[in-house]
């Protein structure tokens, strides 16, 4: 086989592809065997039946047909490794001379990753914000611990802001109770706007023991949304009061490991202060990737943006979106000069991806959706996404590597150590 690869812009090549018949046996013995898998004569089995016979029965042209259908994916996967062609999207294949017995000619037009100028990669300029912690954010983690421990108690009031409620409640749409729409007993906070839209203005001045019907949007989330109008009527069993531990000596013992407040309160400023440590270092990496992605000309496949977006809308029904289509666009493009250029990096800085990165890579995303890694990895491969996982993988040590060449201050000027964060951005 012999090809050719012609630039046609920074994102679409031409593969040229001349194959001699010699090279196209190995495919026109796959397409006797499907077709006499299918066919049937009389006097032979399924599968067993000779070349021969079905060139004369079924025709030269079907098995030419079949056979050529077999040979073009990997003649065209072999022509791209060969020129080093990153495709992406579908080819479009133009068959250009078939002469049976002879040679196959076809070209190739398919829409390929950009090669990118990357500029200089060592010291680059970072400034992240500075570790700094206030005692109004190490009050926060006192109060959310002391409300941890706090008890409700029940008192005779009308409803307010702030007070924790016990509810029964029935949805109804045109007089009939909706499916699924009665609850009992259930606690909740007046004021959070966690629920039903108006359920706070509703309850406000209400007396245990008292029923009040209020008008909604049931399945819309939010006034205006569109969802389904119904009335709710909603009956106040209790009011309640959360009654909150004193903050003192006694507290620090009964809610942690440390015997005094200030001991509580030097550890919170302690694992704040880790917790701003990894911000800086997210932080960095983000800052990172925007400096270069404003520095790199990258180049966008138009024809594969329209192509993913479009078939993107369609697997959603949404083809007459134009908001959202937009949208869709918007983010794909995003994404793809994103991947370009770390992928560019990974080239440059020639990053391989070892078995046991790729394995701990598998166990930390696993977790994330709540799955076995052995299962994990399963339905990965099931789905034929593995090259990805590698490539996200990669393209993270890529910019780890370039990050850990970077120069990095705070705001107050103060050098900032990303190697020591790298184990738990890793995570």
């Amino acid at each position: 086989m012999k090809s050719a690869v012609e630039i046609l812009s920074p994102t679409r090549v031409r593969l040229t592809i001349d194959a001699p018949f010699a090279d196209l046996e190995p495919h026109f013995a796959k397409a006797y065997k499907e077709i006499a898998s299918k066919v049937s004569i009389p006097g032979f089995r399924k599968g067993k039946i000779p070349a021969a016979l079905i060139d004369q029965r079924v025709g030269r042209a079907v098995v030419l047909d079949e056979a050529i259908n077999i040979a073009l994916p990997q003649l065209y996967i072999s022509a791209a490794q060969e020129h080093d062609v990153r495709v992406l999207g579908r080819p479009e294949v133009d068959i250009k001379e078939l002469v049976d017995n002879e040679k196959l000619s076809f070209t190739v037009e398919v829409d390929v990753r950009p090669k990118l100028e990357l500029p200089n990669l060592d010291g680059i300029k970072l400034t992240v914000d500075a570790v700094e912690i206030t005692d109004a954010e190490i009050d926060e983690q006192v109060e959310s611990l002391r409300i941890r421990f706090g008890t409700l108690t029940t008192v005779e009031k009308k409803v307010e802001n702030g007070d924790f409620v016990s509810l029964n409640l029935i949805a109804r749409v045109n007089g009939e109770v909706v499916d699924g729409g009665t609850a009992n007993n259930i606690s909740y906070e007046v004021g959070s706007d966690k629920m039903l839209p108006r359920l706070d203005d509703a309850l406000q001045g209400m007396n245990a023991g008292e029923t009040k019907t209020f008008q909604t949007e049931l399945f819309g989330g939010e006034p205006g949304s569109g969802g389904e109008v119904g009335d709710v009527e909603v009956t106040l069993n209790a009011v309640k009061k959360r009654e909150l531990p004193a903050l003192d000596d006694s507290f620090a013992a009964l809610a942690s490991e440390f015997e005094t407040l200030d001991e509580l309160r030097a550890d919170f400023k302690t694992r704040l202060e880790r917790v701003k440590a990894l911000e800086q270092g997210a932080q960095a990496r983000d800052l990172l990737v925007e400096e270069l992605l404003a520095k790199v000309e990258i180049p966008i496949p138009e024809s594969y943006v329209l192509a993913e977006t479009e078939e993107h809308l369609k697997g959603e029904g949404r083809e007459s979106d134009d908001a959202h289509r937009a949208e869709v666009d918007s983010d794909l493009r995003k994404s793809l000069k994103n991947n370009f250029l770390l992928d560019a990096i990974v080239d440059q800085e020639k990053v391989e991806v070892g078995e046991e990165e790729l394995s701990e890579f598998i166990v930390r995303t696993s977790m994330r959706y709540g799955m076995a890694p052995d299962q994990f990895a399963n339905e990965v491969a099931k789905a034929g996404q593995l090259s990805s996982l590698v490539a996200d993988v990669a393209r993270s040590k890529a910019l780890a590597v370039v990050l850990g060449r970077a120069a990095i201050v705070d705001k107050n000027g103060k050098s900032v150590d990303i190697e020591a964060l790298r184990p738990q951005l890793q995570k």
